[in-house]
């Protein structure tokens, strides 16, 4: 067991990590180191409880109002206990002549003493403390010993524990409260990088599966079933009624129509992987696909107008835009033809699956998975800390495909197998790594630090002058201690969601990620991919943890603000 904590260098311990009490026993020659072992050993343990277990902040008491003959405060009698642990009790009421107060913090600021403290304040506002602080008291003679050289005089056999006020310019100093969100955003960093990272890592989620499948299948036929026809009428039906018109569409209508359009172009997709005897077949099954023709001609039009569109109105966010270029880009590329694109096996497969697979949105996917892959890497490589001990290395060990030149945006250049498998297999890895991250990052959250602050002082009010005259005194937003601790008001009313969640989420591995298995023979049935352009919901036991973690509680107070006095009790 350590004794003490090193300064990581070799040198002298700086704190004290185990506790050491005396152990008296008969015929003990006891001095003054025994007897003050014992003091200091009950005191560091009650300060030690006080930290961990409380908290800093206001127990009870010790109101703050404007004093009766103007100027200055009244302190009411209370009970506080500061960062170190100590214990302030005031035992009365006590005025406070603030004016003074801020002539002594003018002194000690500036380093004279200014000639008339209140003419530059104006309407400044300063905070008022109180402070913990230890007087010596009780003097007594020692009586003679045979040290070499005894202390002259008196000694004080008592140490008085008292206390001060001081103020301090601004509307408060340092918030000891714990806020799971500040942890958590120490792990991710900058909140914009980390959601560029996570939203680029949700669009390659919604292509993984079809990646997969079409790199595994482009000689297979994808089956055509009653929801495919269903798919296939009404977005004809659509298209046939809106595809047409002057001038580019709205962006709502250009929103829709795209909808319709890869819906369309998914359907005649997987109509075209069937050889000629089974399109017979399909036409027998589902009568609509009699319109195949003139559905390729409606579907024409509509990329025709769909490109028309004006994109950065239509789709302010730059991914979804690619996508509905690709949407466009690939329908006319690989569903009006006749016949389809039988030169484009594995686009057409993709397609099928609603997820149009463009040269420009390839180029795309090869830069987010360098992004994500970066951003993890240094994200680990910056906190140091994490409970997942193989994570680093297994990002490191992700072969992410060389980037891509920027394609012209309505190129049709196709993919090869290789390419498509490569891209799959990285963006599956850096999937679940991400994941992976998060997890233990909001997991650990739930254990918070302890504290660790050299501010010594309790926040009692803020205060407003006019001149020298305090006009309004605030103590709505000072640390109250509640139970269980005021360091953790933030979070006590989510903690039972946080520990339920938890234990679905902390404590198991992120499973991995498992391309779908084709059947050996026959048509691949897969799932037309539903709302590639929509809002993409964040949903799951992850995204509701990091949300809970990052809102703030409903009715806390804010620091600028002071309407009422609040004892930040969890909300019911």
């Amino acid at each position: 067991m350590r004794t003490d904590c090193g300064c990581g260098c070799g040198g002298e311990a700086t704190r004290t990590a185990a506790f050491v009490r005396p152990r008296f026993f008969a015929g003990q020659l006891l001095t003054e180191d025994d007897l003050g072992l014992l003091v200091e050993y009950t005191t560091a343990k009650t300060r030690l409880r006080n930290r961990s277990l409380h908290g800093p902040g206001v127990v009870c008491g010790l109101a703050v109002t404007c004093a009766p003959c103007g100027g200055g405060v009244v302190v009411q009698p209370g009970h506080a206990l500061d960062p170190a642990g100590n214990d302030i009790v005031v035992p009365c009421a006590e005025q406070v002549d603030v004016r003074a107060l801020v002539q002594e913090q003018r002194i000690g600021a500036l380093g004279c003493d200014p000639a008339d403290t209140c003419a530059d304040d104006g309407g400044r506002g300063y905070a008022l403390y109180v402070r913990y602080r230890e007087l010596p008291a009780g003097p007594v003679a020692p009586y003679a010993t045979e040290e070499p050289c005894p202390t002259p005089g008196c000694v004080p056999s008592r140490v008085q524990e008292g206390y001060r006020f001081v103020v301090r310019p601004g509307d408060g100093g340092e918030d000891h409260r714990h806020n799971p969100g500040t942890r958590l955003l120490a792990r991710v960093g900058d909140l914009a990088r980390a959601d560029r990272a996570r939203t680029r890592d949700r669009r390659l989620a919604h292509y993984l599966d079809a990646l997969f499948t079409a790199a595994a299948g482009t000689a297979r036929t994808f089956r055509f079933d009653a929801a495919d026809a269903r798919r296939y009428a009404a977005s004809l039906t659509w298209l046939r009624a809106h595809a047409t018109g002057e001038g580019p569409p709205p962006p709502p209508t250009a929103r829709e129509t795209a909808e319709h359009v890869r819906a369309l172009a998914a359907s005649l997709a997987r109509y075209d992987t069937h050889d000629p005897a089974g399109r017979d077949r399909l036409v027998r099954d589902h009568p609509d696909l009699a319109t195949v023709r003139e559905a390729r001609t409606v579907l024409a039009a509509a990329c025709e107008r769909l490109r028309a569109a004006d994109a950065e109105a239509a789709w302010p966010d730059p991914l979804r835009r690619t996508l509905a270029r690709a949407v466009a880009t690939e329908a006319a590329a690989r569903a009006v033809p006749e016949g389809g694109a039988p030169d484009a096996p594995l686009e057409t497969r993709m397609l099928a699956q609603g997820t149009p697979l463009g040269h420009a949105l390839r180029a795309e996917f090869r830069a987010d998975l360098a992004l994500i892959r970066e951003w993890l890497l240094g994200r680990l490589d910056t906190t140091g800390e994490t409970g997942d001990c193989r994570l680093r290395a297994e990002v490191a060990a992700v072969e992410a495909p060389p980037p891509l030149p920027a394609p012209p945006p309505d190129s049709t250049e196709t993919a090869t197998v290789a390419e498509v498998r490569q891209t799959a297999e990285a963006a599956a890895a850096l999937t679940v790594a991400l994941r992976r991250f998060l997890t233990d990052a909001a997991c650990a959250t739930l254990n918070p630090p302890c504290g660790d602050t050299t501010d010594s002082d309790v926040l009692l009010a803020r205060l407003e002058f006019d001149g020298c005259d305090v006009v309004r005194v605030c103590s709505a937003t000072r640390e109250q201690v509640l139970p269980g601790g005021s360091a953790y008001g933030e979070w006590l009313p989510k903690l039972y969601r946080l520990r339920e969640l938890a234990e679905r989420l902390c404590c198991r591995p992120e499973p991995p990620y498992r391309p779908p298995a084709l059947p050996p023979g026959g048509e691949v049935a897969r799932p037309y991919v539903p709302g590639l352009l929509g809002d993409w919901p964040r949903t799951g036991d992850l995204e509701e943890t990091l949300s809970l973690l990052l809102t703030p509680r409903r009715g806390r107070p804010r620091r600028r603000r002071c309407t009422s006095r609040s004892t930040r009790r969890p909300a019911r």
